[in-house]
């Protein structure tokens, strides 16, 4: 079985309410009775739980704007992005990191972003490419010679294209460690361009 858990990100004021963040369960009421739906004594057994709201959808709705911008957990760091479109160097939440790529990329301006969507996607291609070559199975000598060389080639452009990249980047003030965690070059590579 599989719980089910929606978040919902407000930018908008939903209800009063001091907290920037709220959870709700699902609870079942009667119409006529006004008695709590129970589960009985097999489905507790059957699912390992004592109330239904443990086994139907859980909601989380989280008030951006009502957020104060102290990052005191991982969530909350997720919060602060979601709100400041920022991710502090400090921060440790799993995925903000990658997070904080895409958002980088996102800031660039149209025709660098389209060049660098251009750039990964040929990547993806050609890393495509080399691994079907190689699990056919059916290369010969003269073959690998020839890969190997349009190995070499590919590699030499992948290169030019990240220093293109992260020449870019650089004239666009964006900082070091980030051009590095984009473009794969070392400080010093970039440092040089």
């Amino acid at each position: 079985m599989i719980k089910v858990i929606s978040i919902n990100i407000l930018y908008f004021d939903l209800g009063q309410g001091q907290d920037y963040i709220y959870h709700g369960v699902t609870n079942f009421t009667g119409v006529h009775k006004h008695d709590q739906l129970l589960l009985s004594a097999q489905q507790e057994q059957l699912f390992s739980k004592k109330h239904p709201h443990e086994i139907f959808p859980e909601y989380y709705l989280l008030k951006i704007n009502q957020f104060d911008d102290v990052a005191r957990n991982t969530l909350d760091e997720w919060i602060y992005f979601l709100k400041n479109e920022e991710i502090r160097e400090e921060f440790q939440a799993k995925g903000l990191k990658r997070a904080k790529e895409l958002l980088d990329v996102s800031k660039l301006p149209e025709e660098e972003r389209l060049s660098y969507d251009k750039h990964i996607k040929n990547l993806h291609y050609q890393s495509s490419m080399f691994h079907s070559s190689y699990t056919t199975g059916q290369l010969e000598g003269q073959k690998e010679g020839r890969i190997e060389g349009r190995k070499e080639g590919k590699v030499e452009g992948r290169m030019e294209e990240k220093r293109a990249m992260a020449q870019v980047m650089k004239k666009q003030g964006i900082e070091t460690s980030v051009i590095t965690e984009v473009s794969g070059l070392s400080p010093e590579e970039i440092d040089s361009l």
